[in-house]
């Protein structure tokens, strides 16, 4: 089984209920073992647009990266994403952040996400569940790398929690 983190985004329609989908539809290929707090956060890119709520999740799953890939597209296409311009207003995206210790640049998957670093609203979720994982091409913890942002207009949503815990 591979470790793997996937951040979750949404800012249109049921933002929440988008999260809630996305998790859902994840199995059985890909178990979902943790999941991070929900953080309502400023756009980012472009910022006129709705704001987001993001997510963290720590997954394993036997998939390859490509095909964990195709499956993480086709959720997004299963909760109603449509085809838009880069960065803009999404019911959800999904990326793959880490994969196990990974480091893959070859169009389209790009292992660790290459912005990790810049994002806050990827590394404050990111903390609340990994905050000692270690970075395998910067040699940085995601608790570092969060001391280094501007985590302004990052506010605490929901406690979040993965569907179906507490059944």
């Amino acid at each position: 089984m591979h470790l793997v983190y996937i951040a979750l985004g949404s800012n249109l329609g049921n933002r929440s209920g988008n999260l809630i989908a996305a998790i859902q539809y994840l199995g059985p290929e890909v178990q979902v073992k943790k999941c991070s707090a929900v953080y309502e956060t400023p756009p980012w890119g472009y910022e006129d647009q709705p704001k987001f709520l993001n997510q963290v999740l720590e997954v394993e799953t036997d998939l390859a990266p490509g095909d964990l890939l195709d499956h993480v597209k086709n959720i997004e296409s299963d909760v109603g994403r449509e085809v838009s311009f880069r960065y803009g207003p999404r019911s959800i995206d999904i990326d793959i952040l880490f994969f196990d210790d990974l480091v893959i640049d070859s169009p389209p998957l790009c292992i660790p996400h290459a912005r990790i670093p810049e994002r806050a609203f990827v590394l404050v979720p990111l903390a609340d569940i990994a905050p000692n994982y270690q970075h395998p091409a910067l040699d940085m913890t995601v608790e570092s790398l969060l001391g280094m942002v501007d985590q302004k207009g990052i506010q605490f949503f929901s406690s979040g929690g993965c569907p179906g815990e507490n059944e």
